[in-house]
């Protein structure tokens, strides 16, 4: 038996919802979502198994990631040339990767391809081999990425924020690892942690294009029905709440850059200030030009080659935090400028029309992303992993033109303390002390 809800069908101009999206649970607890759109003959597979970056020690930081590069590989039906083969001669992707929480998975196809490429998919998570050439290859594909991003000033800066700003926690690790751990990871390792972590139970299938929805549940059911696993108990600590100014500095002393993130504890995706933080975001340092930030720092000043903010909000924790990339003789001088938009956005009300104009971009934003099969896949998806409910695109707008100036500047307030931030700097000198708001 499995549970399915499904809606009247709707013009295929409508926002996708409870009419045209079908949602159907396996007893194994793999959630499938099914639209159907054939507009081209294509479709679309997106998904998330349960399996992320907290279910590794620190001792194994890169592990998820390490299995998910592996998958691919070669599996009990088809071996590294055959995969490539089953995929790519059909014209066709399959990619899996991981990060903190899940491990995400796609696959694209033409429509003909699509019940072979689901198989190839099944196989590669449900039954890899991890053979031991490609084991040592993938090592050392791991090892010089890892390499070129310790000397990438802007990923240094960017990796050590989130160290300094969870320390001794699974969200400040690098989700690829580093090179000792890497090289320490073994085959066994591989396998184990994939019979620990790759399940079912809790999983996301979205299946989008086009395709009949009562025979791609069928394709769904032969593939997935009888694999079985635990529901996973992540166990994650809480993270300590930051305490004052935390400021690092990363020397890399070949570089001409010099890369500034500086951010604050905000909300996870569930939290109800998620929207006005989003919104408030956005003229912060997204709309037009980079928002309020591209324009005091880089264009008003001239002081950063780039300059935005980024509200980056999970499952149980959230960021807000703003990047910039300056020459290192005005690192003193974009860090007072970002602090001082921090300070403004919670103590002045945004304007009416700044106001409207970035609730416009957000609310435009999203039809552009429905306009292809990858974007319809990923909104339902997330849709479905934070259980937003099929009626969320239609509630969407609303959620969006109900942030108010004053929701704007309390959640700048709650959320964007200067007395309470980490900051760090990647670049080729030691930098000055960091300014203070002007």
């Amino acid at each position: 038996m499995t549970s399915t809800d499904r809606g009247a069908a709707v013009p295929r101009s409508a926002m996708p919802g409870p009419a045209d999206i079908t949602r159907t649970v396996l007893d194994n607890g793999l959630v499938v979502l099914v639209r159907e759109n054939h507009a081209a003959p294509v479709v679309v597979v997106d998904g998330y198994l349960p399996s992320g970056a907290i279910y590794e020690s620190a001792e194994q930081a890169g592990l998820a990631s390490f299995v998910a590069n592996m998958v691919t590989r070669g599996s009990a039906h088809y071996d590294f040339d055959q995969f490539n083969e089953a995929v790519e001669g059909v014209g066709a992707s399959l990619s899996v990767n991981a990060d903190d929480h899940t491990t995400a998975f796609g696959a694209t196809s033409l429509s003909e391809d699509f019940p072979a490429l689901l198989g190839v998919l099944a196989d590669a998570l449900r039954r890899p081999t991890f053979p031991a050439e490609h084991v040592n290859r993938v090592r050392g594909q791991k090892l010089v990425y890892i390499q070129e991003r310790d000397e990438d000033t802007a990923q240094v800066a960017m990796q050590n924020f989130y160290a300094t700003l969870y320390p001794n926690h699974p969200y400040g690790r690098a989700t690829g690892g580093y090179s000792d751990t890497i090289r320490a990871i073994q085959r066994q390792d591989l396998a184990d942690f994939h019979a620990r972590t790759y399940t079912p139970n809790g999983a996301i299938l979205v299946v989008t294009g086009d395709v009949q929805t009562a025979p791609a549940l069928d394709l769904v059911h032969t593939q997935f029905d009888d694999w079985q696993g635990p529901k996973l108990d992540a166990g994650i600590p809480p993270a300590t709440p930051l305490d004052g100014i935390h400021r690092e500095a990363r020397l890399l002393h070949d570089k001409i850059q010099a890369d500034i993130v500086l951010g604050c504890p905000a909300v996870a995706r569930p939290h109800p200030d998620f929207y006005a933080v989003r919104v408030a975001n956005t003229i912060l340092g997204r709309f037009g030009m980079m928002g309020r930030l591209g324009e005091r720092v880089r264009e008003q000043q001239g002081l950063a080659y780039y300059a935005y903010s980024s509200q980056d909000a999970g499952p149980q924790a959230g960021v807000w935090l703003a990047a910039a990339g300056v020459n290192p003789a005005n690192v003193g001088q974009a860090v007072a400028g970002i602090l001082a938009e921090f300070v403004r956005l919670g103590q002045e009300p945004v304007p009416a029309a700044e106001l409207a104009d970035s609730q416009a971009y957000l609310t435009g934003v999203l039809p552009l992303t429905l306009e292809t099969n990858e974007g319809v896949a990923s909104t339902l998806l997330n849709m479905e992993y934070y259980g937003l409910g099929l009626d969320y695109l239609l509630r969407y707008n609303d959620l969006i033109t109900s942030v108010t100036a004053a929701d704007v500047q309390r959640v700048a307030q709650r959320y964007l303390r200067p007395d309470a931030y980490a900051l760090v700097i990647a670049g080729p000198a030691e930098p000055p002390a960091a300014g203070t708001p002007a």
